[in-house]
């Protein structure tokens, strides 16, 4: 039984040969879930969140255009070429326009450089360094504030931040500077007074251990050390808190083999991007870790009955650091 032009969508008298065009909404185009493979991470959210912010690089990719007409993975999903692992914080954002990042985040500048690509102007505004504040709802770093006097001291201050009525001959002690009080209001200059970045401060350092390890090769030939051969490293690992690692090694640590590791929990799946174990020190160094004990074992991998041939050892080396 043929049905009437008005139940199948189209206007009255549609028959005669003119051709109409249908008008779609974007709720019948696309699912009410939607699946994403974001650089090779999946995340499944609702089709509302990613047209939250109107203008934006996903609203018109899921309003204005067509499921076909969006790059697809091997199993379906929408796929964007992007950072994975920071993805987590864009969608954070679009779920309730927040955002709440881990202590010690050491990619604020890379997520701000995602929210640019996806065209959200105010979360760029909020990881802009001018924007982050102490109370901010970001969490992470902080910028450096001015020391004032603490409550109850002297505040007859100059513009200069010393005491006006203070000198050494006039025998009056100057005020003495808390360091752990800070004021980012304050007037004096910056030039005179001085600065503590957070990686400096009591509350910006957090005791942890952090272990260093790499594994090696060399062969000893019938002259023994005379006659060593060593390869280079081929691979720094990393184990400790995921926090102080990325503190430590920020955008040089590799997290490719554990990505999904909070920060607060612990992972021996780090890596670095650089083959230079004293180059690991230094990073440990500045951030002021110190090497408290060090352990090493030697294993011959290959040896042949054929005396003129070489020996090929392996050894494994880890270094502990503790930062109290």
């Amino acid at each position: 039984m043929a049905l009437p032009d008005t139940a199948r969508g189209l206007p009255n008298g549609g028959g005669g040969g003119g051709s109409c065009t249908v008008a779609m909404s974007t709720d019948v185009l696309f699912p009410e879930i939607v699946e994403l493979n974001v650089g090779g991470q999946v995340y499944v959210t609702r089709h509302t969140t990613l047209v939250s912010v109107p203008d934006s690089l996903l609203w018109r990719m899921f309003s204005q255009q067509k499921p076909g007409e969006l790059a697809r993975d091997s199993k379906g999903r929408f796929f964007l070429d992007r950072d994975g692992f920071l993805f987590r914080y864009i969608l954070d954002y679009l779920r309730d326009l927040q955002l709440v990042l881990p202590d010690y985040f050491p990619e604020r500048s890379r997520l701000q450089r995602e929210a640019e690509h996806f065209q959200l102007p105010e979360l760029v505004k909020r990881l802009s360094p001018l924007r982050i504040s102490k109370d901010s709802s970001i969490g992470g770093e902080e910028p450096p504030l001015l020391l004032t006097p603490a409550a109850g001291q002297d505040s007859d201050l100059d513009t200069a931040g010393i005491p006006a009525s203070s000198s050494p001959a006039a025998g009056v002690p100057s005020p003495t500077l808390d360091p752990y009080r800070f004021n980012a209001s304050s007037s004096c200059s910056p030039a005179s007074v001085p600065r503590l970045t957070p990686s400096q401060s009591l509350e910006g350092r957090r005791s942890g251990y952090i272990t260093v390890g790499y594994r090696g090769s060399y062969t000893i030939g019938r002259e023994a050390q005379a006659d060593a051969k060593f390869r280079r490293v081929a691979r720094i690992t990393v184990c400790g808190k995921t926090s102080l690692a990325k503190e430590v090694f920020g955008e040089t640590l590799n997290e490719s083999r554990d990505p999904d590791r909070p920060p607060e929990r612990y992972t021996s799946r780090y890596y670095l991007k650089f083959n230079f174990l004293e180059q690991a020190f230094d990073k440990l160094s500045e951030a002021g870790f110190h090497m408290v004990a060090c352990s090493s074992t030697g294993t011959c991998a290959f040896a042949s009955n054929d005396q003129s041939e070489d020996k090929v050892w392996t050894s494994y080396t880890e270094y502990v650091f503790c930062r109290d």
